[in-house]
């Protein structure tokens, strides 16, 4: 049965000396031991998953926890969700790609600097007080989010907020569509990379710039928020 585990890193001989302690979800324990058992081949390529409820029974978890851990297999490329079939391994090792949906990774990275960037700029120039209280409130429940899901709506929730407050419909219209596809990654690279807290600092100097009305420094943060989001992807997919 997984709750919340603790999982131990003994960083020297001795067993007692040096050791980190490091707290996991739920969803990061289920999806650990899909991915083991798949790259291991305990799951070999072929097979047809247990259903969801059968798999919460297995791990004494919630269903929405085995379909976040599930999400993640797939946009690793490991799984695939076949519609009235079932969930089925289509390989046993991480591709060059992520799977979002409708949209790629290597697409979210091409596309992302070219609009975010911009419209953090924008949003600085043209924000009003009620905008930036918007945004104070969802970076502060950010900070305090423990539930995983939640947290990936909020900060999808942020980067449309800021395309809003960018004034140009085109950006906000471009990020709306790929919200999906970003709340996707951003789960995946928390599961994978332990993004979360980076993201919270990174989230943070982006409200700060745009808090102080500098158009430069807004875009600047921006542009560290997603090249450190590539470097994670970059980390995960081995490139």
């Amino acid at each position: 049965m997984i709750r919340d585990i603790f999982l131990t890193v003994n960083l020297s001989d001795s067993w007692t000396a040096g050791q980190q302690i490091v707290r996991v979800s739920a969803a990061e324990a289920v999806f650990s031991s899909l991915r083991k058992a798949i790259e291991a081949g305990r799951l070999p390529v072929g097979t047809r998953l247990s259903s969801e409820a059968t798999l919460a029974q297995q791990y004494g978890v919630s269903r929405s926890v085995v379909r976040e851990a599930l999400r993640s297999c797939a946009s690793l490329g490991l799984t695939e969700t076949r519609t009235g079939k079932g969930t089925f391994v289509i390989s046993d090792y991480v591709g060059g790609d992520l799977a979002l949906g409708q949209y790629s990774a290597r697409e979210l990275t091409e596309a992302r600097p070219h609009i975010e960037v911009p419209a953090a700029g924008l949003a600085a120039q043209r924000r009003s007080e009620d905008e930036v209280q918007l945004l104070r409130d969802i970076v502060a429940a950010m900070d305090r989010e423990e539930d995983p899901e939640a947290w990936v709506a909020l900060d999808a929730t942020f980067h449309a907020a800021i395309a809003r407050m960018s004034g140009n419909r085109v950006f906000e219209k471009v990020v709306s569509d790929i919200r999906d596809a970003m709340a996707y990654q951003s789960e995946t690279l928390n599961m994978v990379a332990g993004r979360q807290a980076d993201s919270d600092t990174e989230h943070r100097e982006i409200l700060d710039a745009i808090e102080a009305a500098s158009p430069e420094q807004a875009s600047a943060a921006m542009r560290r928020h997603l090249a450190a989001v590539d470097a994670a992807l970059d980390r995960v997919l081995n490139r």
